[in-house]
């Protein structure tokens, strides 16, 4: 036989034999893998269901409580108590704790004038209230500005002061915890703590500090946020979503429950007795708030969240903003979660009940299956069990229902919103994909793990400042809003789901093409950036 016969009947067999190749590796890995994968998924899912609908009870007990009168308790003051605080705030101004409010900033040159008039504006004794503005600015110009700020109230006899650093060591931790070194502070008792972008109203203080003096072993006293620009745009209505579901059951569940909840780094007041005892501010992981939080906790402290005062704020209205911003609270509570595990786990002061919720519910659970779940399961293994044929077994009642009342139950915090309730959906799994990513790198404390990013509000251009806590350099960049730029991680994954879609279409039978489609087009308008102002 001659070679080129030899060669002839070796391509025509070639075929045959991958064929019979990929049937076997199919066969033997790639659906077992498969198979494995659902069944991780699914376990996953039903943690997250359990933990929402627990959450979903206990919100119902306590709302059916205070119908009856019985829930407000020493927490829940009368709007006439706090007018009678108001008429007698002079009178009473001996009784009254000297409080320290600290407004962090960096560059912050559309807000700063808002958050400084709000926070001076307080009722409260004048000799009993001193604002701290700690300016981080490295514009000149800006500083001037701030600077020239808090003179302007000065004159007016607010007792404020104007600290600027020129090393910019640990950051808005750092900025804090040097603030607190200050001689001046030394007679303070409370501290409150507001982002430049946060409007405290006026009766801040008289519906926060009376909690704190009712309980010495009070900690905490975390307020709501409220959103000054949530009609903004679609971004801006779907974070609204989020955060109420985060504030109205999260927050308030934690409290009730386990007098524990992540401070959210700005609208709280702080005993300053129970910061020092926890360690005060480290800049060891991107969430120096929640750290506090949970070293605060393990000292024995207890919070309160007081879901009856709403503080103002604005929200991210820029895509490129948003994403950083995610990266960061998906980034940060993951690496916490590594490096206190085990500190949690030999706490003398918490009980394991409380242990549990730390770790199990408020970690892993939250910071760590909602994100890779929601990504992997509905981005990933749906679509390739679509690819699979039949040969992968899906339960439909994890793929259909369990998502369905997980977002029900989401949407129950904000009403107005229902009607996007779809855009919300979808919107979420694309954002799942970089919060997943950010969880692992949190996880694996890799590079852009202690990555920090500041992003200036209000305007049609956003600088973000990327900080690297580890390298301690700052790089500018330059963001523009709305369509610029293409993410070409989102058109990637808009493409691949478009494809399982007409897949779908071509060979399914289980009609997973129509969520296929909807979710690919979400990809693609994300991928586009035709998301935000």
């Amino acid at each position: 036989m001659s070679w080129s016969v030899v060669v002839e009947l070796a391509a025509a067999a070639w075929p045959t034999t991958m064929r019979v190749a990929w049937r076997a590796a199919r066969r033997a890995v790639l659906v077992p893998t498969l198979q494995l994968a659902v069944y991780v998924c699914v376990a996953m899912s039903l943690m997250l269901f359990v933990e929402r609908l627990y959450m979903a009870l206990v919100v119902a007990w306590l709302w059916l409580l205070r119908r009856r009168g019985r829930g407000r308790g020493r927490r829940h003051r009368s709007r006439d108590e706090e007018e009678d605080d108001d008429d007698d705030l002079e009178a009473n101004a001996v009784q009254r704790p000297m409080v320290l409010v600290q407004i962090p900033m960096f560059n912050e040159k559309q807000v700063y004038r808002l958050s400084i008039g709000a926070a001076c504006g307080m009722t409260w004794p004048s000799d009993k209230l001193l604002i701290q503005v700690l300016d981080d600015s490295t514009e000149p110009a800006i500083r001037e500005m701030v600077e020239l700020e808090c003179s302007r109230w000065a004159a007016k006899g607010v007792f404020i002061r104007y600290e600027n650093r020129r090393n910019r060591s640990g950051y808005k931790a750092g900025a804090m915890r040097d603030g607190l070194r200050k001689p001046y502070v030394r007679d303070c008792d409370l501290v409150a703590v507001f982002d430049a972008d946060f409007q405290p109203d006026a009766d801040f203080l008289l519906r926060t500090v009376p909690l704190l003096q009712a309980d010495p072993t009070l900690a905490l006293v975390q307020a709501r946020w409220r959103f000054v620009n949530a009609d903004e745009c679609l971004l801006t209505r779907i974070q609204e979503m989020s955060l109420d579901y985060h504030f109205l059951v999260e927050q308030e569940v934690g409290s009730n429950c386990h007098a524990f909840f992540g401070f959210n780094g700005t609208a709280g007041v702080w005993r300053l007795r129970a910061l020092e005892d926890a360690g005060g501010w480290k800049e060891r992981t991107t969430v120096e708030d929640m750290d506090l939080a949970v070293r605060a906790s393990l000292r024995g402290w207890r919070f309160v969240y007081a879901g009856h005062v709403a503080v103002r704020n604005e929200l991210p209205s820029t895509l490129r903003a948003y994403r950083y911003q995610q990266h960061r609270w998906s980034c940060g509570p993951a690496n916490l979660f590594r490096k206190m595990f085990r500190e949690v786990l030999a706490s003398a002061r918490v009980s394991p009940w409380k242990k549990l919720h730390l770790l199990y519910a408020f970690f892993f659970v939250r910071k760590v299956v909602a994100h890779l779940v929601t990504f992997v399961f509905y981005c990933v293994v749906i679509p390739a069990c679509v690819l699979a044929g039949g040969d992968v077994r899906l339960p439909k009642y994890v793929a259909l229902y369990v998502p369905a009342v997980i977002t029900l139950l989401n949407a129950a915090c904000t009403p107005r919103s229902w009607h996007l309730l779809i855009f919300w959906i979808l919107f979420e799994n694309v954002m799942s994909m970089h919060r997943s990513k950010a969880t692992v790198i949190g996880l694996l404390e890799a590079s852009r793990a202690n990555e920090w990013v500041v992003t200036e509000k209000l305007g049609k251009t956003a600088t973000v400042v990327v900080v690297d806590k580890k390298q301690q350099h700052v790089t500018r960049k330059k963001t523009s809003g709305g369509g610029s730029g293409v993410h070409m991680a989102e058109m990637v994954l808009g493409a691949c789901l478009l494809y399982c879609a007409v897949y779908d279409i071509a060979f399914g039978r289980d009609h997973f093409y129509i969520y296929l489609l909807l979710q690919s087009a979400a990809a693609f308008i994300v991928g586009f950036g035709y998301v935000g102002t």
